[in-house]
């Protein structure tokens, strides 16, 4: 049994214009101990997976409209909110999209990351300190006596990252999602980020959900890949199947488009034309069919479900023989 196992979620938000489901139908599992990496372009329902995941959706607007999400002997979607709080951060720590705004501005970093362990371990505030510290210095953070009593506009965006995987990671949790935790910081800072969760998997053994729209980091750090376009499952498989044998349109076109030592300056990056449907109208078809270089007519009159290739390669493409 997987450690985490996400079935058909549907996931909906009320709007002015009516209600967007923003995650359809998506499913796949989390091996204890394994990486899985979610991808795809801005707006495609990898965030909102996430905060599906960890009940986290903005109230009242977002609810979970469909499907289960079984994490260890539990259905999250059932839980109360007082049962899913001993749940999150004790068991699932998330380390948020921008750093900046997941950490509060006027508490101090030992606060903040003294919280969760307050909460969820038996010990007393001496201790906890001493343990923030040590986690502060497992990060990569210098100096981290000095640096509990400082507040978040003091350190550089790459040491307030280092942070909030300290916090996800203070209760030494079952499960981590990362959403995007390279965004906005440079080259040399991701790389170091990257391999700091790395070795942080491997020192405690938990298992990681990487969302992220960049597929180098994809290739570096995950072992099955879900490939999202437009809130449902374009593809799925191990990263070897991703890259080496992709079988969606989409997912070729997110590979065409990564730049290549082989190829430069011999031809230009590939695009994907067009653009990704809006939520409120979307097609009775494909969803990626506007923009797939091997569209025909059927493709506009019936969704694909998502069908097994290999193993556990799957695709949402009624084409994929023929390409």
């Amino acid at each position: 049994m997987a450690l985490l196992e996400v079935a058909q979620l549907a996931t909906e938000f009320a709007t002015d214009e009516g209600v967007v489901r923003a995650v359809d139908d998506v499913s796949f599992d989390v091996e204890a101990g394994a990486t899985v990496g979610i991808v795809g372009e801005s707006g495609c329902g990898k965030s909102v997976t996430a905060l599906s995941i960890m009940r986290l959706l903005p109230q009242p607007a977002g609810r979970i409209a469909g499907g289960s999400i079984r994490f260890q002997d539990h259905d999250l979607t059932t839980l109360s909110l007082p049962e899913m709080g001993q749940i999150r951060g004790r068991k699932i720590g998330m380390v948020f999209q921008e750093p900046m705004t997941a950490l509060n501005p006027v508490h101090t970093i030992g606060r903040q990351l003294t919280e969760g362990m307050l909460l969820h371990k038996a010990c007393g505030p001496r201790d906890v300190l001493r343990a923030a510290a040590n986690l502060l210095d497992r990060v990569g953070i210098p100096s981290p006596d000095i640096r509990l009593g400082e507040y978040p506009h003091q350190l550089s965006g790459g040491m307030r990252q280092r942070v909030v995987i300290a916090m996800a990671l203070s209760c030494r949790p079952d499960l981590l999602i990362a959403d995007e935790p390279t965004t906005a910081l440079d080259v040399t800072i991701q790389a170091q980020i990257l391999e700091l969760i790395k070795d942080l998997q491997a020192e405690m053994g938990m298992a990681v959900v990487m969302i992220t729209h960049d597929l180098g980091v994809i290739a570096e750090t995950c072992d099955q890949v879900v490939v999202m376009y437009a809130g449902k499952v374009a593809e799925c498989g191990s990263v070897f199947d991703i890259f080496d044998r992709p079988a969606h349109p989409y997912t070729r076109g997110l590979l065409d488009s990564i730049p290549r030592l082989d190829t430069i300056p011999k031809s230009r990056l590939g695009v994907i034309e067009g653009m990704v449907p809006g939520l409120l109208d979307l097609p009775a078809g494909c969803r990626f069919e506007n923009r797939c270089p091997f569209v025909v007519p059927a493709c506009g009159e019936q969704a694909p479900s998502l069908a097994q290739i290999e193993g556990q390669h799957s695709v949402a493409c009624s084409r994929w023989q023929q390409l």
